[in-house]
């Protein structure tokens, strides 16, 4: 490709909306232009990321044994409604209808659409099993849409479903795509980790997020340096910090505590650690006799996992925090120096793990300015009602599988496996006949993986002061030669012409910039864009017989003879 024959737009500054590096950087290189909050159009030099990002998908895929097809973006509500998801799903799913006042969804994924597929085609178990894929544009609602196309509400999206006879048979589908993925991720040039996960509003088991290593990932990914064990923090099992209950020590004391509200304030008031301290969190339930309320018990230097919390007995049906009234009635004082004594209605009580084998702890006392310290499980108050994981692991916990202390590293999701069971077929009555001509409900898994989300998820791993810093498979260009003189010096031009058409008979992806541009324009531009490889031609150094090569992590550009240069760029871009 030539320079004069594409379209080049970069920019010196990024938009003032633009948040992360990823946004700013494709912005400035011409990679995206805003249309909406949330909608972008992808312009020639990304859509070129994008469709090299599609093909490396699209041949693991094929290479695992999924079936290609495509399904609509806009789906009738009829299948929706069939799984009880156009009533549980949030304002992110857009609803539309169409002339005749029909309800359709623009959709956000596609079980129910391919659930549908197979239970009107797939009738015996010979037919089984069975991988359908499609690269699809998917929209969501985003409430705040932003850091660019890390999280935006119009999508490219590359899901898959498995349909087996069983279990054991959804298993090995869900383990051949969970090594594609691996496969995926390492053809991309990217470090990746993968980590358990919760299924979240999709539902099933067995789960693992794909997440690309980043400071700027909005995901939290625990893992053991010392084994295989990796979970995202939602997952991650924060085991108990004291392996028994000591005796109680110290007697119950009624502290005034004035000002103090935070775990923090008043463990530095009283002098003692924070981590003698007891954070209450007040949640209700909404039943048809009214709201019960629980209070959850953690730390004070621990935070409380939502998610862990959503799968306590009693709370798995959906809560919300208290309000600041039910707070009062229940406890006779408002939120800061709430605790598990002299409360004035019953509650649930679930106290942590940690918490559970804690003594002579520190608490809200019930009343505006007053802490009590000395508290003891048995002694001066009844055992909880349940005890569970419900908090946030920390850097230094020990790993549950007992090989070591806890890390922690911040991620970009960009893949998603879900092992999800009969959930569709069962809502969907998709079955097959076994052996025997009885019907079988098929297992099924889904698989994601963001293509444009892993677009932005590169450059947040890979760029540096001058720009992106791209994975050779995945550049929009492999190599770009940079003529110095293009417009004035016929030995300049013939020699870049020449190579061009070398480079691009060996296969590799090369751009000609034959703009007749200034060495800084130039090199500024393809630094912002990120090319791996660059060759720059000019007068002097042919009448040495040379040119110049650097590749775009290299601080200085190497000298080489220009009878070595194909060679060398081969060499250098693996081909």
């Amino acid at each position: 490709m030539r320079a004069s024959q594409f379209f080049i737009t970069t920019l010196k500054e990024a938009p003032a909306d633009a948040e992360v590096v990823s946004h700013k950087l494709m912005t400035r290189a011409g990679m995206i232009k805003k249309l909406a909050g949330g909608i972008y159009s992808y312009m020639p030099m990304g859509l070129r990321v994008i469709r090299k990002i599609e093909a490396i998908v699209r041949e693991e895929m094929n290479r695992a044994g999924a079936i290609e097809l495509l399904m609509p973006l806009v789906q009738p509500a009829e299948l929706w409604q069939e799984t009880g998801r156009w009533d549980r799903m949030g304002p992110e799913m857009l609803r539309v209808k169409d002339r005749h006042g029909r309800d359709f969804i623009i959709q956000p994924t596609s079980e129910e659409v391919v659930t549908d597929i197979a239970r009107s085609d797939i009738h015996s178990y010979r037919q089984l099993p069975k991988n359908f894929y499609h690269i699809q544009t998917k929209f969501r609602d985003e409430r705040r849409p932003r850091f660019g196309v890390m999280r935006g509400r119009e999508f490219t999206m590359k899901d898959a479903y498995s349909f087996d006879r069983d279990e054991a048979g959804a298993e090995k589908s869900y383990q051949t795509m969970y090594a594609a993925y691996v496969r995926v991720f390492e053809r991309l040039g990217l470090t990746f980790r993968a980590v358990r996960a919760d299924t979240g509003a999709i539902g099933g088991s067995l789960s693992h997020e794909f997440q690309v290593i980043a400071d700027t990932g909005e995901d939290l990914l625990v893992y053991c340096p010392d084994s295989d064990y990796a979970a995202n923090i939602e997952l991650a099992e924060a085991l108990p910090l004291a392996d028994e209950r000591a005796a109680p020590g110290a007697s119950m004391q009624k502290l005034a505590t004035p000002d103090t509200i935070r775990c923090e304030d008043v463990a530095q008031l009283l002098g003692l650690p924070v981590q003698r301290t007891v954070k209450s969190i007040v949640l209700a339930t909404d039943t048809p006799l009214g709201a019960e309320v629980w209070l959850l018990l953690v730390r004070g230097d621990h935070e409380l996992n939502e998610v862990k919390a959503g799968k306590v007995p009693g709370l798995e049906g959906g809560f919300r925090f208290a309000t600041e009234q039910e707070i009062i009635e229940h406890f006779g004082c408002p939120p800061g120096f709430l605790g598990p004594l002299n409360m004035k209605k019953p509650v649930k009580v679930v106290a942590d793990r940690t918490v559970a084998n804690m003594g002579d702890f520190v608490s809200g006392a019930n009343e505006i300015g007053f802490h009590i310290a000395g508290i003891n499980w048995g002694r001066d108050l009844p055992e909880p009602d349940l005890i569970a994981d419900i908090r946030n692991v920390v850097e230094g916990d020990p790993s549950p599988d007992g090989c070591g202390k806890l890390a922690i590293q911040r991620g970009i999701e960009v893949g998603h496996v879900f092992f999800l069971g009969t959930k569709y077929s069962e809502s969907m009555n998709c079955t097959y006949l076994d052996e025997t001509g009885k019907p079988q409900l098929m297992a099924m898994g889904c698989y994601g993986i963001g293509v444009t989300r892993l677009v932005g998820a590169a450059i947040e791993q890979n760029h540096d002061e001058r720009g992106i810093v791209w994975p050779d498979s995945i550049a929009p260009f492999t190599l770009v030669i940079c003529p110095i003189g293009w417009g004035k010096s016929e030995a300049v031009r013939d020699t870049a012409i020449n190579l061009y058409e070398k480079l691009t008979g060996s296969g590799i992806d090369v751009m000609l910039d034959d703009r007749d541009e200034r060495p800084g324009v130039m090199f500024a531009d393809w630094e912002l864009i990120g090319v791996p490889h660059r060759i720059t031609i000019g007068d002097r150094g042919l009448k040495e017989g040379m040119v110049e090569y650097q590749h775009r992590h290299d601080k200085e550009a190497t000298k080489v003879p220009l009878t070595e240069i194909v060679a060398v760029a081969r060499q250098k871009a693996c081909v």
